[in-house]
């Protein structure tokens, strides 16, 4: 059977890739097709495989500002020849879903529908520079992106969503029943170790969604060290912002990363994420999680809801984390202090990281997989 793995970009170890590198372990023998590759940017497993690439990949600056190409990639997408293949499975969050076949099973693996298409337009575009024109011209691209992304529906035969959270959005923006499958952590790798030290802990890309600078503002009034893992648009910005008590490190090595989660208090969490890998990675480690109580990290964290003025919510049972209601910084402070008034058993995080290893996101995908064909009638 040929098979065809299909990713949007290939620029970094993202939730997107994590799930790349697995299927590429189910399917060895498959060829990689992305629009953009940075060569050396993801895990020798990914490496290895036979990578193809779009015309994305020559045109200037694609190296590291693919982004700017966002109107040409549904034309890059639909340029690939999967003509050949039996099974294409794409892991999309833009325009991998959208890979046009004229044969076999394509199961789409969807970490969301665009999302500033659909949702969050004003998190990514509303301080572009260019004043009303840029606005107008992008609002437009927008426009076609819809209509793009709705036409190319029938495409996809099996949606697969990597939360109830995105499957919600599949169902209200596509019209489209999905089978949830979470996405996988390495939990043999991010395991507890040592003592813990005296910081709070910042995994995330610096992108203005992630809301990192909500987490500086409370920080300054907390006047309690924190350490910022990541890198993105936002690092000048954010540094200038940030109070002597901040340190940015980054990306770091996976095994210094494990090592920040081991050692840090608890993970800070202040985005709507679709699902969220990097807080089941912290409760792998023994790690708890603070976090804006919205998106897909309802799925991951048992979090006890904490409001504005330091009010406790409705106990849970087992709890790894704390929720804050409202998406500033005086709530995510009374949610730390709240926090540091608590105590939280290492087992219990552990055991709830464990529901999302990668053996588990694995027999599910197999199992997905294999019912799409039945579904269609076989290989």
């Amino acid at each position: 059977m040929r098979v065809a793995l299909v990713q949007d970009w290939l620029t970094g170890m993202r939730g997107g890739e994590k799930c790349l590198e697995v299927l590429c372990e189910m399917f060895p023998s498959a060829d990689v097709y992305t629009l953009v590759h940075h060569p050396g940017s993801v895990t020798s497993v990914i490496e290895d495989m036979p990578i193809r690439t779009s015309f994305i990949q020559s045109l200037p600056f694609a190296g590291r500002r693919h982004q700017i190409y966002l109107p040409l990639f549904p034309s890059a997408i639909e340029r690939f020849d999967f003509s050949s293949y039996d099974l294409i499975v794409s892991t999309s969050h833009c325009v991998a879903k959208g890979a046009r076949r004229t044969a076999g099973l394509h199961v789409c693996y969807c970490h969301t529908p665009m999302r500033y298409v659909w949702e969050f337009y004003d998190e990514y575009f509303a301080d572009a520079p260019g004043g009303r024109m840029s606005q107008f011209l992008l609002r437009g691209i927008m426009s076609y992106l819809k209509r793009w992304d709705l036409r190319t529906l029938d495409r996809v035969d099996h949606f697969v969503a990597n939360s109830e959270n995105v499957a919600n959005r599949i169902r209200r923006y596509y019209g489209r029943d999905s089978e949830v499958i979470h996405p996988p952590v390495d939990t043999e790798f991010y395991t507890p170790g040592g003592e813990k030290d005296d910081f709070y802990v910042v995994v995330s890309a610096l992108v203005p969604y992630k809301r990192v600078d909500l987490i500086l503002d409370a920080f300054r009034h907390l006047r309690k060290p924190l350490v910022v893992i990541g890198k993105g648009p936002e690092e000048g910005r954010l540094r200038d912002r940030a109070p002597d008590w901040v340190s940015f490190k980054g990306w770091v090595e996976p095994e210094s990363l494990r090592e920040y989660y081991r050692r840090g208090r608890a993970l800070i969490f202040s985005g709507i994420e679709d699902f969220g890998i990097v807080p089941v990675e912290a409760q792998a480690c023994g790690t708890p999680v603070i976090a804006y109580g919205r998106g897909g990290v309802l799925e991951s964290v048992r979090g006890i809801g904490w409001g504005r003025g330091g009010e406790n919510g409705v106990p849970v049972s087992d709890p790894t984390g704390v929720f804050f209601e409202e998406q500033t910084p005086v709530a995510l402070a009374a949610a730390v202090r709240a926090f540091e008034e608590m105590e939280f058993d290492r087992d219990v995080l552990r055991n709830r990281a464990l529901e999302f290893g990668r053996a588990r996101y694995r027999t599910r995908m197999d199992e997905a997989i294999r019912k799409a064909f039945d579904l269609q009638g076989g290989p």
